[in-house]
């Protein structure tokens, strides 16, 4: 394996690095990570980092960047795996190293991602198929690798602990209902794929809240959908309001979910869009017909003429 491939936990590159042992909340680990640990800041090099939104949210807010130029100047555009579903990775330096670490340890530590977060605890989630409304298998895996020395450390607590530890129950609240649309994804596989507008639409809603909340106030948007004036006044103000609204959008518009409601006259327009161009299907195809019979009649005609 080439050290640049590896994911964050290096699961899918790396299985071996994964104990094969499940973890429940209250499972016991040993495991501190501080500047004394003689690995200090080696996982945060030749790695994929994958951003969620919330992630990029927290981010440009503690950088105090708009978010496209948080995204030009500290990412890199990717797939998520298994996906075509566009999204975003830390750029590394020259190096092959997090732009934000340095010697002395991580410069947005009390904002880092969700990933960084994790490890090295992970946690696998299995859905149904990505179905909605299908609640989803949970549990834990340790991930140890031979360079880190953190799991030599005499502190001992509970998967639960250190989460809490961690703040990785805010991450999951925040990226569930995300990573449920990526999940759902998943479980179509490559036979159907997005189209480029709606791939489009993915990245932008993902990655750039400033953006979307532009294309909800200036664009055809309410004229599309049913908000009321309550979420609209919410979202226009509250990031972490338009972020969770921003998941029913996706979820309505890639899916077709019930989480938006488009205005009835929409659904009439549209309707009414569809069997004009069935009558003009229908219309076609009997001209067709019609113009294919005349055809055979009249080569019968001159058949019969030369007999």
């Amino acid at each position: 394996m080439a050290e640049n491939d590896k994911t964050l936990f290096g699961f899918d590159k790396n299985p071996s690095n994964v104990l094969p042992q499940k973890y429940t909340l209250d499972s016991k680990i040993k495991f501190r990570c501080h500047p004394g640990v003689s690995c200090f800041t080696a996982c945060c090099g030749n790695i994929n980092i994958i951003l969620t939104p919330f992630d990029i949210l927290r981010l440009r807010k503690y950088l105090n960047l708009p978010a496209s130029e948080f995204l030009l100047r500290f990412t890199t555009p990717m797939f998520i795996e298994k996906t075509d579903m566009p999204g975003v990775k830390i750029h590394l330096d020259e190096n092959g190293r997090c732009p934000f670490v340095t010697e002395e340890g991580c410069t947005i530590y009390p904002e880092r991602p969700s990933a960084c977060r994790y490890y090295p605890v992970g946690m696998a989630n299995f859905h149904e198929g990505g179905q909605e409304g299908v609640d989803s298998e949970q549990f834990f895996f340790l991930v140890k690798e031979p360079h880190c020395k953190g799991h030599e450390e005499d502190k001992t607590w509970t998967i639960r602990e250190w989460r809490a530890d961690q703040g990785v129950d805010l991450c999951d609240e925040m990226n569930r209902e995300w990573l449920e649309l990526v999940m759902r994804r998943k479980s179509f596989g490559f036979q159907a794929t997005l189209s480029e507008q709606a791939k489009k639409m993915f990245f932008m809603v993902s990655t750039d809240l400033d953006k979307f909340k532009e294309f909800i106030f200036t664009s055809s948007f309410l004229d599309t959908y049913d908000i009321d004036q309550e979420t609209l006044d919410t979202i226009r103000e509250d990031d972490i309001a338009l972020l969770r609204f921003s998941y029913k959008y996706l979820a309505s518009s890639l899916f077709g979910t019930k989480d938006l409601k488009i205005k009835e006259e929409k659904i009439k327009a549209k309707a009414a869009e569809l069997d004009g161009k069935r009558s003009s299907k229908e219309e076609e195809a009997i001209r067709t017909y019609e113009e294919l019979k005349a055809e055979r009649d009249r080569m019968l005609a001159e058949k019969q003429a030369k007999k």
